[in-house]
Parts: structure tokens; C-alpha cells; sequence
């Protein structure tokens, strides 16, 4: 009786796991600095368009005095 198949087998689980231990931080990382930038970009986009804006920006200097 060989146990070949079984070596094999945990082996490859084990490669499997490992690599997943390796890329699946990375992809939060990148998920997490690409909501960043998004909201950074909105951000800016919205403060722009304050400063475009007359009446947004007298709504903001309410908000700031309140």
C-alpha cells in the first residue's frame, strides 16, 4: 500500500494555502488604497465644485460656522 497519492495531495493543499497566505493580503491592500484614492478624488472633486459654486460655498460657510 503506497501512500503517494496522499503525500501528493497534502502537499498541494499545502502549496495552494500558502499562496493564498501570500496574495490574499496584497489584494486588500490594493482594494483598500484604491477606496483612498477614490475618495480622495471625491473629495477634491467636491470641494471644487464649492469653490465654483456660489451657493455651495455659502452653504459650507454655514456649516462651519454652525
Amino acid at each position: 500500500m503506497s501512500y503517494l497519492h496522499y503525500v501528493v495531495a497534502a502537499y498541494a493543499v499545502f502549496a495552494v494555502v500558502l499562496l493564498w497566505d501570500f496574495v490574499a493580503p496584497r489584494m486588500q491592500v490594493r482594494q483598500q488604497l484604491r477606496a483612498a484614492r477614490l475618495r480622495a478624488a471625491r473629495s477634491d472633486a467636491a470641494r471644487s465644485a464649492a469653490t465654483m459654486d456660489p451657493r455651495l460655498r455659502a452653504n459650507d460657510c454655514l456649516e462651519r460656522d454652525a
